[in-house]
Parts: structure tokens; C-alpha cells; sequence
């Protein structure tokens, strides 16, 4: 059977040939969404880490409750 669409897109952005559900993947991401619930979180644990920059910040999209 072939491949689903979110497995043909998930394939292509890990440089496999093919993917399938439960396969764990290191992909490269196009958009990172963070929101006012989830992201001061995250910022905070990768503060904590030592983390100062992200690789790319134009991918990151920051939303908020309308």
C-alpha cells in the first residue's frame, strides 16, 4: 500500500524514501507554532537548557487567543 500524503510530506522533509505511523523521524520543519498557553513553557525549559537562539526565526509563528 502506498503512502498517505502526511507520510509522502513527512518522508520528504527526513530525506527518506518512506515513512510509516509509529516510525519515529528527524525532520526539518518549516513552521514552528507556538501560542500564549504552550509557548512561554517551552521558552522556560529551553532557557533552562541553555538554549539562546533558534536555528531559524523566521519559521516561528507566535498566535494568541482572539
Amino acid at each position: 500500500m502506498g503512502m498517505t500524503i502526511t507520510e509522502k510530506i513527512i518522508a520528504a522533509h527526513s530525506g527518506q524514501q518512506e515513512v510509516s505511523a509509529g516510525q519515529f523521524v528527524y525532520a526539518d520543519v518549516d513552521i514552528c507554532l507556538g501560542n500564549d498557553i504552550t509557548a512561554p513553557i517551552a521558552i522556560e525549559q529551553f532557557e533552562k537548557l541553555g538554549i539562546e537562539k533558534v536555528f531559524n526565526p523566521d519559521s516561528i509563528v507566535l498566535g494568541g487567543i482572539l
